[in-house]
């Protein structure tokens, strides 16, 4: 018998041989409100999306959502932190959530120069989209898996998808950044799930918010104190301020969707959770071509963001 073979008989013997006790064990009644949870999950997150690329200047909207974030989130931690007993945080946490802090700042300026260069309904595919692509292609280069038939099929969806969703594009100019994005996702998501294992996940994510926000603070600050002459002598045009109620709905939308999927995905198998979140890959495509006007080849991105849809739900299996 081949050896992907041994291993998938074994899985499905264990999970037959698992109980009520057993912390993998998942209750089906548990499955409805994992599904739910993830739905809100993907409402938020393709909300905040939409709300970043209407913004005028992505950039400054998510550094005022992170921040906003970071002050909204740091009272009922530190209340979470006493009731805890004061629980600390290893060497190996905290370097963890910096080291994840700084590939998320990594994101957000290759998210920002994604949006500003492309629309929403290419960008966003393609950035949610490559990211489970890449971890399959690490999974099969570095580590020497193999994947089953409807995963096969799954990364040929993918690859299918995103190129279905590039080709309306007339300049490409968004592509390599929203990739790039993807990579990032896919970088810093490893490095969580490593990290919610070495500490409470609570703590381990407010710390990496307080960091990714003073980050992002600091490089504004400069960035405007190196754009003031240019400002000063007239040759720069600066877009219009973001509101401030937009940053605190994209903040809490950002880090709340986060929340529910970690919710969602300890009382449901991934298999579930990760095809229920993607579903935003459609519906902000749909709003896309639909309220935004994004309508060039407007059949092919709505077919390529199905796809990718399609093909995150293959690989979860």
């Amino acid at each position: 018998m081949p050896p992907h073979h041994v291993g998938r008989s074994r899985r499905i013997a264990q999970r037959s041989s698992r109980g009520r006790g057993d912390p993998g064990y998942c209750l089906p009644a548990l499955i409805p409100i994992a599904i739910t949870l993830a739905l809100v999950a993907a409402a938020m997150h393709g909300t905040w999306n939409v709300i970043v690329k209407v913004s005028g200047d992505p950039t400054d909207t998510l550094t005022r959502a992170t921040a906003a974030a970071a002050l909204l989130m740091t009272p009922p931690a530190f209340v979470a932190w006493l009731i805890a007993g004061r629980p600390g945080l290893s060497t190996e946490a905290a370097g963890l959530a910096a080291l994840s802090a700084l590939l998320e700042f990594a994101y957000i300026f290759l998210l920002s120069a994604a949006y500003r260069r492309g629309e929403v309904s290419v960008v966003y595919p393609i950035a949610r989209g490559s990211a489970p692509l890449l971890a399959v292609l690490i999974g099969l280069g570095l580590l020497g898996e193999r994947l089953a038939t409807p995963q096969l099929i799954g990364v040929g969806l993918l690859l299918a998808g995103i190129l279905a969703v590039t080709l309306p594009q007339t300049s490409g100019r968004a592509t390599l950044p929203a990739l790039a994005t993807g990579v990032a996702i896919a970088a810093y998501t490893a490095i969580d799930r490593v990290g919610v294992r070495l500490a409470a996940p609570w703590l381990y994510g407010w710390l990496l918010v307080v960091i990714l926000a003073t980050g992002l603070v600091v490089a504004r600050w400069l960035g405007a104190r190196l754009a003031r002459p240019s400002i000063e002598a007239g040759r720069l045009l600066v877009p219009n301020p973001v509101s401030w109620w937009q940053a605190i709905v994209v903040g809490l939308f950002m880090w709340v969707a986060y929340l529910l999927v970690l919710v969602a995905l300890s009382i449901a198998p991934l298999s579930v959770v990760a095809p229920v979140r993607e579903t935003a890959i459609v519906a902000v495509a749909v709003w896309g071509v639909w309220r935004l006007r994004e309508r060039q080849a407007a059949a092919l991105k709505l077919s390529g963001a199905m796809a990718t849809l399609l093909g995150v739900a293959l690989l979860a299996f």
